[in-house]
């Protein structure tokens, strides 16, 4: 495992984080506990000392699974956790709520679920939709300040947004979507990344697509990730997917590696990227994961893929 900088924080990431949204389970493919739970000790036998989760990832789901794997390593100390806060899961549905109250709620929820009593990395979720964003800002401000957070930073927020909550409180890190698929974050992750922030990307596979694994258009349910927030499982995306597979797989058969490794080793090798996030719920796809950061893609391997993603 390769690791970087964490922007301004002092924390030295594995360039892999592990992402934990499928791992909560609601949305996604139904997998046993154990298996989860296996999926996040191989990763951390792998050398990620990176963890990204959320209250959302099935009401706490995934922060429980999350805290019993770090509480059975024995290495809390030497693993970075992430959460977030400012949306949930109720009732089936994923409710934005970024009040002061909500969010001191949820801080203390988390840290149960976590079984720690430190978060190194704590994000709101999305921009507020309910409050101004500065009364959300100013209880994570707040929180960090108790000790129960060492950082705070925002998720899925533009340049605009971002800055706007800086005037508030310092911000430490941002996440944002990003792969070859999704590169309308760029601008916003290359500014946070010079403004000495950390940086986190989120879906460098296109929630599989960029596996290979999905070659044939079907119909997913209405909550299911593949349906509600990734875009290419379905018509006109889906198309733009697969002409860009050809490319993958063209890249992918020449190097011998799964086309996964060809998909996160683009993102990873952006400059302005401190740690890419990866989700799955089975150790055998961690593996496979990590072992993306043991080459790098040449510079006409990389023109090649962005020339085919730029057509699209």
């Amino acid at each position: 495992m390769r690791y970087r900088e964490f922007g301004n924080t002092g924390l030295t990431v594995s360039e892999m984080c592990l992402g934990t949204w499928g791992i909560g389970g609601y949305g996604w493919d139904f997998n046993p506990d154990e298996t989860k739970l296996a999926a996040i000790q191989a990763a951390i036998e792998e050398g990620i000392n990176f963890f990204d989760t959320a209250p959302a990832y099935n009401a706490g789901a995934a922060e429980r699974l999350l805290g019993e794997a770090v509480k059975k390593s024995g290495r809390r100390n030497e693993l970075i956790l992430a959460t977030k806060c400012g949306t949930d899961l109720i009732n089936g549905q994923y409710v934005r709520d970024a009040s002061r109250a909500k969010i001191m709620d949820q801080i203390d929820k988390s840290l149960a679920n976590l079984q720690t009593d430190y978060i190194d990395i704590y994000l709101l979720h999305w921009p507020s939709e309910n409050v101004p964003e500065e009364e959300a800002i100013e209880a994570m401000a707040d929180i960090r300040k108790s000790g129960k957070v060492r950082f705070i930073g925002v998720s899925n927020h533009s340049i605009e947004q971002r800055k706007a909550a800086e005037t508030v409180a310092r911000i430490d890190c941002v996440q944002m979507q990003y792969s070859m698929l999704v590169q309308e974050n760029t601008e916003a992750l290359k500014a946070a990344h010079e403004d000495g922030l950390g940086t986190m990307l989120y879906g460098p596979l296109g929630g599989g697509i960029l596996t290979g694994r999905y070659r044939e258009l079907k119909e997913y349910d209405e909550m299911d990730n593949r349906n509600r927030f990734y875009k290419y499982f379905k018509e006109p995306g889906f198309s733009k997917a697969m002409k860009l597979l050809e490319t993958l797989d063209k890249v992918a058969a020449e190097r011998h590696v799964p086309l996964s490794e060809i998909a996160i080793n683009w993102a990873a090798q952006k400059e302005f990227a401190s740690s890419v996030l990866v989700g799955t719920q089975k150790a055998e796809r961690v593996y496979e994961n990590c072992r993306a950061f043991d080459w790098m893609l040449s510079d006409e391997e990389i023109a090649l893929l962005d020339k085919a993603a730029a057509e699209l």
